[in-house]
């Protein structure tokens, strides 16, 4: 699939695919975004209200690399230990991850998340370690337990084929109690799946303008 890269309001690029006519960010901030959602309303907010010492996060859409990128330097802020799993059918190629403008002053990191090899595990930083796998979602055994999922597909109208109860389920049994799933996504039909997947779940408010997104627990 074709992608280009668009600048979106907070100067950050997202990518845009013609065939989707979907972004990979709101255009209302591609940073912006992604710190609200996945590290702000999960991440964080997981640390807020628990005491593990090292957190399991998976993320569903590896993509850009921007909620890697955003996480790693969290977990060097805040000394926080980071096993972080991310599953991505379709790795972007070297010349778009090279345009990639994510904080310039911190490119050398995003360039080794991009550059590190894929299906095992990397230490990126003393806090931080990544692995990569190149699956599709609904092929992928969950064998580890995870406290943060961040849930970063394209949206439901798009590949609805991802959003679906079995995955849901897959992942309900794969977190650890406590843990927290979040998406930018806020259709009803989504909250309802994940309910019936186990997940309790709530709308909260959503990034750059977005009125809603959704936070699920597993109590």
């Amino acid at each position: 699939m074709e992608k280009l890269l668009k600048t979106t309001a907070d100067s950050s690029f997202t990518l845009y695919v013609p065939e989707l006519d979907e972004h990979y960010h709101s255009m209302n901030g591609a940073v912006l975004e992604a710190r609200h959602v996945y590290l702000e309303s999960g991440l964080l907010h997981y640390v807020k209200n628990s005491r593990t010492e090292e957190i399991q996060v998976l993320e569903l859409g590896f993509g850009s690399g921007l909620n890697a990128f955003l996480t790693a330097l969290e977990a060097e802020k805040q000394k926080i230990a980071i096993n972080y799993t991310t599953l991505e059918k379709f790795p972007l190629p070297p010349d778009i991850t090279e345009q990639l403008n994510y904080l310039p002053e911190n490119r050398l990191l995003l360039r080794q998340l991009h550059q590190s090899e894929w299906e095992i595990p990397v230490s990126i930083t003393p806090c931080f370690t990544l692995q990569k796998l190149a699956v599709d979602f609904r092929a992928f055994d969950f064998p580890d337990r995870y406290d943060v999922v961040y849930y970063d597909a394209f949206a439901p109208g798009k590949q609805p084929e991802v959003w679906s109860l079995d995955l849901f389920e897959k992942l309900f049994s794969a977190m650890n109690p406590g843990g927290i799933l979040t998406t930018y996504c806020a259709k009803g039909s989504v909250r309802r799946i994940m309910q019936q997947a186990g997940f309790t779940v709530e709308r909260i408010p959503g990034a750059g303008g977005k009125r809603e997104m959704l936070r699920a627990v597993v109590l």
